[in-house]
Formats: C-alpha cells, sequence, structure tokens
C-alpha cells in the first residue's frame, strides 16, 4: 500500500539531500582551493619583481651572541675560496690572463655585496658564473659547465640569499642558476656532466636550508609581534577593566550627592514660612534636573555593574557603601588577621575630604596592602597617612619575604587586581603624583599624594 512506502520514500529523499549537501560542500571547497591557488599564482610575478629585480640594502642581522664574528669569518672563507679558484685557472693557465683573475675576483665580491644587498650580489655572482662556463670550456677544450671554486662561491650567495627573499624567489633563483650550466651542455656526450650534479646539490642544499631558516626566523618574528601584540591587548584590558571598576565606584557616590540634592530640593519649601511661588517653582525645577540627571547617570554608568564578578551580586557588595578612610581600621583588622603584621599612623589632623578621594585613598592603601600580603609572606607593613594642606599623603611600605612567595593566600584585602596599574589610574584621577618601587632593604614603597586643598570655613550671618 502507499503507506507502507511512505517511510522508504522519505529514507531516499534524505539520503539524496544529504549526499546532494557533501557534493555540493566539496565542490565549494575545491572552488575555494582553485581561487586560492589562482591567487598565488598572480602573485608570483610581483614576487620575483619585488624580490629578484631590486638593488635594496638588506643587510645580514648580527648574531646574538657572536656579534659581527661569523660575518668576519664568512669573508675569511671567502678569501680562501678565491685563492684556491684562482690556482684551479692557473693549473692550465701560465700566465693567468687578468681577464680571468678580474673573474675570481667579480665571484668573491659577489658574496661580500650579497651580505648587505643580496640580490645585486646574486645577479652578479650568476653573471659571473655564466662567464665561468665559457672560460672553463676554451681553457679546458670541453663542456665544463663550472669549477668546484665558482660553486662553493655561487652556494654562498645562494644561501644567503635565501635568508632574504622569499621561497618563490629563492626556487626561481635556483633555476636560473642551472640554466647557466645546462646552457653549456652539447647534444653530444658531455666528458664532466658530473660537476653539473655536483653543482645542482650544493645550490638546491643551500637554497633549502636558507629557505628553512628564513621561515623559522620569520614564524619566530611573528610570534613575537604577536606576542608583544597581546601583551598591550592584555595592558589595555586591565586599564579598561580597572576603569570600568573606578567608574563603577564614582557611580555610587555622585549617585548618592544626586540624591541628596533631590531630597534637600523637595525638602527646602517646607522649611520655609510661606514660600514665594518664584521659590517654589526653582526648587522644584531643582528637584527635577537632579532626577533627570540621576537616571540618566544610571542608565549610561550602570551598564558598567554588568560585568562585575557574579559572587558579589550574591554578596551584596555591588550595593554596599563605597569606604572611606574611616574604614581604614576595619582593612587594617583584616589584614592582620591573615598573619601580616601592620602598623598605622597618622600625621596632622584629620578632615573630611570629598568622597572621591577618600575612597582612592582608601583603595591605594587597600591594593598596596594586598600586593604585600601577596609578594611579601612575612614581612611587616606599615601605613602612614598625613593631612597637610595642600592634600593628602598616603604611604605604604613593606618588609621583604620571610617566607617562599604563595604561602600566604591574599586575603585581607579585594581580590587581586592590576595593582599599580590602578593605583596609578586612581592618582591620574585626581590629578595627585604616585611614586612605588622597590625599597633597599628588598622591600616595597608606595606613596601617592592626592590633591585636597583646604577650604575656606563658611562665614556666618553676622559676619563672623
Amino acid at each position: 500500500m502507499p503507506r507502507l512506502g511512505q517511510p522508504d520514500d522519505l529514507r531516499n529523499h534524505d539520503h539524496k539531500r544529504e549526499h546532494d549537501h557533501e557534493h555540493d560542500h566539496a565542490r565549494g571547497n575545491t572552488v575555494k582551493d582553485a581561487t586560492r591557488w589562482e591567487a598565488a599564482l598572480r602573485a608570483v610575478p610581483g614576487i620575483l619583481r619585488a624580490d629578484l629585480w631590486t638593488a635594496r640594502r638588506d643587510p645580514l642581522p648580527r648574531n646574538r651572541w657572536l656579534n659581527w664574528l661569523p660575518h668576519a669569518h664568512l669573508g675569511l672563507l671567502v678569501l680562501v675560496l678565491g685563492v684556491w679558484n684562482l690556482n684551479l685557472y692557473a693549473q692550465y693557465m701560465d700566465p693567468t690572463p687578468g681577464s680571468v683573475t678580474a673573474l675570481v675576483v667579480a665571484q668573491c665580491a659577489a658574496p661580500i655585496l650579497a651580505l648587505t644587498r643580496p640580490t645585486p650580489g646574486w645577479w652578479l655572482s650568476t653573471a659571473a658564473l655564466m662567464v665561468s662556463v665559457n672560460v672553463t670550456s676554451s681553457v679546458l677544450g670541453a663542456d665544463w659547465p663550472w669549477n668546484a671554486g665558482a660553486i662553493a662561491l655561487h652556494t654562498i650567495v645562494l644561501l644567503l640569499l635565501s635568508l632574504r627573499v622569499r621561497p618563490v624567489a629563492s626556487a626561481t633563483a635556483f633555476g636560473i642558476t642551472l640554466l647557466t650550466g645546462l646552457g653549456a651542455l652539447s647534444p653530444g656526450g658531455v666528458p664532466h656532466a658530473p660537476t653539473l650534479w655536483a653543482g645542482t646539490t650544493a645550490f638546491a642544499t643551500a637554497t633549502v636550508v636558507g629557505a628553512s631558516l628564513r621561515a623559522t626566523r620569520v614564524s619566530r618574528t611573528r610570534l613575537v609581534e604577536q606576542e608583544e601584540l597581546t601583551a598591550e591587548e592584555r595592558a589595555r584590558r586591565a586599564l579598561l577593566e580597572e576603569r570600568g571598576r573606578i567608574a563603577r565606584e564614582l557611580h555610587d557616590v555622585v549617585a548618592h550627592h544626586m540624591s541628596v540634592i533631590s531630597i534637600q530640593a523637595q525638602v527646602a519649601p517646607h522649611l520655609v514660612e510661606n514660600p514665594s511661588p518664584e521659590l517654589r517653582e526653582n526648587l522644584a525645577g531643582i528637584r527635577q534636573n537632579a532626577v533627570d540627571a540621576l537616571t540618566e547617570l544610571r542608565r549610561v554608568l550602570g551598564v558598567l555593574r554588568g560585568d562585575g564578578a557574579a559572587g558579589d551580586a550574591a554578596a551584596g557588595v555591588r550595593h554596599a557603601p563605597q569606604p572611606t578612610l574611616d574604614r581604614l581600621g576595619e582593612l587594617l583588622a583584616n589584614v592582620r588577621a591573615t598573619g601580616l603584621d601592620v602598623t598605622a599612623e597618622t600625621v596632622g589632623a584629620p578632615r573630611p575630604l570629598s568622597p572621591g578621594t577618600e575612597l582612592s585613598a582608601y583603595r591605594i592603601v587597600q591594593e598596596a596592602l594586598s600586593n604585600a600580603m601577596r609578594h611579601a609572606p612575612g614581612g611587616r607593613a606599615a601605613v602612614a597617612t598625613h593631612y597637610h594642606a595642600d592634600g593628602l599623603t598616603v604611604r605604604v611600605t613593606n618588609t621583604a619575604a620571610t617566607r617562599p612567595v604563595g604561602s600566604v593566600p591574599s586575603g585581607g584585602g579585594r581580590e587581586p587586581g592590576h595593582g599599580l596599574l590602578g593605583m596609578r589610574e586612581r592618582t591620574a584621577m585626581l590629578g595627585g603624583e604616585l611614586a612605588a618601587g622597590p625599597t633597599p632593604d628588598g622591600g616595597w614603597d608606595v606613596t601617592a599624594t592626592l590633591p585636597a586643598p583646604l577650604l575656606d570655613p563658611p562665614h556666618t550671618k553676622d559676619g563672623s
């Protein structure tokens, strides 16, 4: 019956659809591969023109440990090979013509030139190699592509070239080099063809080794660049996170003040007997502006609370009042409970400061003590707050660790943050200065100066 055959039809339809999907996927990959190969082939002429048709300076970098010593050794090796090459010609020419001497000098100059300008050095060596084919063939009376000295010198040049140009260009240079030898071969027998194979092997080895070393160097350079970019991105992210945390805290401070302004503007008319309509209208406008500003503030900055830790919300940390220097004693008690010996000192008469200054001072002390607990377990710390006419100076010092670092948990302070980064951001936000660094005894010192000048006392109605 038709109903009994329907499941098989559906299965066949699904199987056909899966087969078509796989076929389309494979065809798409094939098209992508073909496009990629097409793009690579189109780029080859540009690469060859940029790498093999240029006279740009590209010096071989000096060695990290040996400095310029390898360059000097290479120059000495080229000199020895040049003398050897000249002696090879002298065995069959007595006296040696000046043209042959000039040829040997050009072959020796090519590796030296390739140290700073690899492409011109390779072209010079290739031209000298083509001339040497004719010289050796005319002297020996046979089709002799290269002699051993020319092979050794050109091998050095190919190696130096392959270290600086892209693999496509080095392979092309290898192919052009082979043409200088193949052009000397006649259709008949070649008595000295083994020199062609020896030279081909040497040139191929130099090309492969140079390209491999270049690939390793390029990969290492890219890795270092990527690590630098990652470090920069990590530092930028840490800076943004710290600024976001500071913004969240200041949002609470500003929101508190805006709420106070709104409440005072609402209560003020009830404190005046028979307030005028203008006064009521102005106070109502002040209250409405404060409410609108508070709404916008919560809408714009309140979103910063979304990237906080989930545990903070559960613990009620987000909605806790922001600490001030009045709670410094609680912080020191918590730090002492972790085993760090902390002393406190206050210089000058304490006075109320702006909420932002008090919050920043408290956080700087908190972060400095957290760093002391993490990096100086078993040491001692001292906290000094100095109230002066221009503001507040907070100094936190600690001695060197007496136990292995990591043996003490970083309790007593906030969770591990970004250390000096947050301190500098808070100090710079207030226009202050921060100095941090090691002490002669192996400890650490953090000193923050926060501007908070003394305000003139308010005058009473009678002018007193």
